[in-house]
């Protein structure tokens, strides 16, 4: 049978920023993957090395706006890292809290658009629904509903006021009564389990070999989770479970979300509990920070986000990379998409969550020759040659 091929992206209704896949086809059969990255990066690793370490935290803020505060959170720790400094009791609750409110709106947002995604918009307008009540507890605590401004090293920049736990703990559970619905609907319904079991499976062994992490890893029995086995901020006093399935598909990526929406909450009731106890500071002052290396790690709704900072003493990293957990997340979909049907292979790509902006990387083009390589007559070139591919010359 003749192999055809399919353009997905760069730009697609169901794609929700710039990528480029191309489906190799036999029939209605995916067999084959080929990806192009490079439409989404903006630089922020160069960017963040001409800012002040201030100014660097409310540059990787705004590196995702899903993430806003995984970001802030791994970078924070790197620079604290560099010196070993230690934060106030009461704000390592405040950042397990705020981390994990970002959490369960990041999951509530995928799981809306998974189901528009399939057809289940009622989902949608319920998950996208109960979001906002999310957003409203940010707003409470931090002033915004994304982009919260929060962390800072040696702390976080805003306490919770006392007054404002008991609407918090009501909202909360408002939001755990929808939850336990929605994972219902998710172990009961029938038309969920027919779209999605068995779809874009990773396997075991493919999500170690493709170092995945997060959701996509612990649907697959990879029970990796930085939370609980490189504890910090709050997360070595409180009481959680890591979720994971078994079956490495869409459905089991589902339920390991939903289920961890329910432990986020859990999560967040211990925090609130425990800064109705604690009293003290939410923020040590730190006047510099010394030459030397540090690393910060972070467990994003998606997945392991990790931040290296290098410094030279003044006030601004001299290096400052990023990994985001869509860097390793994105390729598993080269063995995920093979062998399934092409209606299935966006909710199989969406299904890893996947944040191109959190990912991108730029190139150096290097050329031995004095002139340098004209950009736009390349592209030219690339164009007309893809254009004769296609139309067969």
């Amino acid at each position: 049978m003749t192999k055809n091929r399919i353009p997905l992206g760069p730009f697609h209704p169901l794609l929700e920023e710039a990528e480029y896949f191309e489906l190799q086809i036999e029939g209605e059969t995916v067999v084959d993957l080929d990806m192009e990255i490079g439409w989404m990066h903006r630089g922020h690793e160069y960017i963040s090395e001409q800012k002040n370490f201030t100014q660097s935290i409310y540059l990787v803020e705004r590196i995702c706006g899903i993430c806003s505060t995984s970001h802030p959170i791994a970078c924070v720790r790197a620079i604290e890292d560099i010196d070993n400094l230690e934060i106030p009791i009461r704000a390592k609750y405040i950042r397990s809290l705020v981390g994990e409110l970002e959490r369960i709106h990041s999951h509530l947002l995928w799981l809306g658009l998974a189901g528009h995604f399939i057809g289940y918009d009622t989902v949608w307008m319920w998950a996208w629904k109960y979001r906002e009540t999310v957003l409203e507890m940010m707003e409470i605590i931090s002033g915004n509903r994304n982009h919260y401004g929060m962390m800072r090293v040696g702390g976080v920049g805003k306490d919770v006021k006392p007054k404002d736990i008991p609407d918090l703990l009501d909202k909360l559970d408002m939001i755990d009564e929808k939850m336990e619905m929605i994972a219902k609907v998710a172990n009961d319904d029938p038309v969920l389990k027919a779209r999605l079991k068995g779809v874009g499976v990773l396997s075991h062994e493919q999500a170690i070999n493709y170092c995945a992490t997060g959701p996509t890893s612990r649907a697959s029995g990879v029970p990796g989770d930085v939370r609980r086995d490189d504890p910090h901020d709050a997360y070595g006093m409180l009481d959680f479970d890591v979720i994971t399935a078994e079956n490495g598909d869409v459905y089991d990526k589902l339920v390991v979300r939903v289920l961890e929406i329910l432990e986020s909450s859990k999560i967040i009731r211990q925090c609130l509990d425990k800064l109705s106890e604690v009293e003290g500071p939410i923020l040590n002052n730190v006047e510099e920070i010394s030459p030397g290396e540090g690393i910060g790690r972070y467990e994003a709704p998606r997945g392991e986000v990790f931040h290296y900072i290098r410094s030279d003493g003044s006030n601004r990293p001299v290096r400052h990379k990023v990994r985001a957990p869509s860097y390793v997340n994105i390729p598993t979909y080269e063995a995920s998409c093979k062998g399934i049907s092409v209606s299935d292979a966006l909710i199989t790509l969406a299904s890893v969550d996947p944040c191109y902006c959190c990912t991108e990387r730029s190139l150096k083009i290097r050329s031995d020759s004095e002139e340098k390589p004209d950009l736009l007559e390349l592209s030219k070139q690339k164009t007309e040659r893809i254009r004769r591919e296609y139309n067969g010359n």
